[in-house]
């Protein structure tokens, strides 16, 4: 590993100081992700800035939803009551990811903020435009199987790992940032960007802004959700491809209903002219597969990922109905018809 500086933050205000004056600083919390990246010389730091210190570690109520602190662990989100009755496809997601250890230390801002995990990106000896832009992307007609079929680029194919950022996705959170000139909001749709021609560039966060929360909606859609994980095995495994999906009926007529990919993009992947097929619509399996057709049809196949089409098809009409009917995916269970 390289040399580093290390600095504690005591404030919110400390740590936007200390990112800001540091050259390539980062900062550091659970650090599942960041000292992994550290140890395979993908990621180098010039500082790290702790900032387990700060007041950032609290679920609160707020305006009838709630606000998640960036320092709130993973397993405190998935496991807060709170949670779990009103927002549960977000608990859902969370214990679908990593292990149990994992997840004790994991913070909801270092999820946000993790990094894709194709194998070039943490080969030094192989090309990634996302780790040395301009050296060109290993992926395109390399060994792509786990790479994204929507919003890809000429630069760059890799996934975002999150099962998370998915179930937030659909439940449009908003996250909550500070910097030099202050606080904003960002939407959970905006947060997140595909590689283009920036593909070292994974969010719409500046260098010297720091995550202080993720704000959820007050509707949780509690009563109809899923969260659908397809993998290779059952656990410790990132998502070939996954689905959120929320939903609010009307006896048997959709009034609202959203649904967010993984494992296909660069960012959790939404279709809003597909989400609007369903409104109105019955609550059938013909519904749902039209709305996955449209959705698949734009998808971008690699030379080894073509099966993920298929995949992606048959598991947003699998979320759909299990969302419809009320009977959430179990996560020890990953069939799919």
């Amino acid at each position: 590993m390289n040399r580093f500086d290390y600095v504690r933050a005591g404030t919110v205000e400390e740590a936007v100081k200390a990112i800001a004056a540091g050259a390539n600083a980062r900062f550091i919390a659970g650090g599942t992700n960041l000292v992994d990246l550290m140890k395979y010389n993908v990621e180098r730091p010039g500082r790290l800035v702790d900032i387990t210190r700060l007041p950032l570690d609290r679920i609160e109520e707020r305006d009838g939803a709630l606000s998640i602190g960036a320092l709130v662990t993973n397993s405190t989100v998935a496991y807060d009551e709170r949670v779990k009755s009103r927002y549960p496809v977000l608990s859902s997601a969370i214990l679908a990811g990593a292990t149990g250890q994992l997840r004790n230390a994991a913070t909801t801002g270092g999820n946000l903020l993790q990094r894709t995990r194709c194998y070039y990106f943490y080969d030094e000896g192989t090309p990634c435009n996302k780790r040395l832009p301009g050296s060109g992307c290993g992926a395109i007609g390399g060994v792509n199987r786990i790479h994204a079929i929507f919003g890809t680029s000429d630069k760059c194919i890799a996934t975002h790992p999150s099962d998370m950022c998915v179930a937030l996705a659909a439940l449009e959170a908003e996250v909550r940032v500070a910097g030099p000139s202050g606080e904003r909001t960002i939407p959970m749709a905006e947060f997140h960007r595909l590689p283009g021609d920036e593909p070292e560039r994974d969010t719409t966060l500046k260098s010297d802004e720091i995550v202080l929360s993720v704000d959820l909606p007050a509707e949780g859609f509690a009563g109809h959700h899923t969260y659908l994980k397809l993998r290779d095995r059952l656990s410790y495994a990132f998502a070939l491809v996954s689905v959120a999906a929320v939903m609010e009926l009307d006896g048997q007529t959709i009034k609202t209903a959203r649904f967010a990919l993984g494992g296909v993009a660069h960012k959790p992947w939404r279709n809003a002219e597909a989400e609007g097929m369903l409104v109105g619509k019955p609550a059938t399996r013909e519904t749902f597969a039209a709305a996955a057709d449209r959705v698949v049809s734009k998808a971008q196949a690699q030379s080894e990922n073509g099966f993920k089409v298929e995949l992606a098809r048959r598991a947003i009409v699998r979320a759909l109905e299990q969302a419809a009917a009320g009977t959430p995916q179990s996560q020890s269970d990953k069939r799919i018809a």
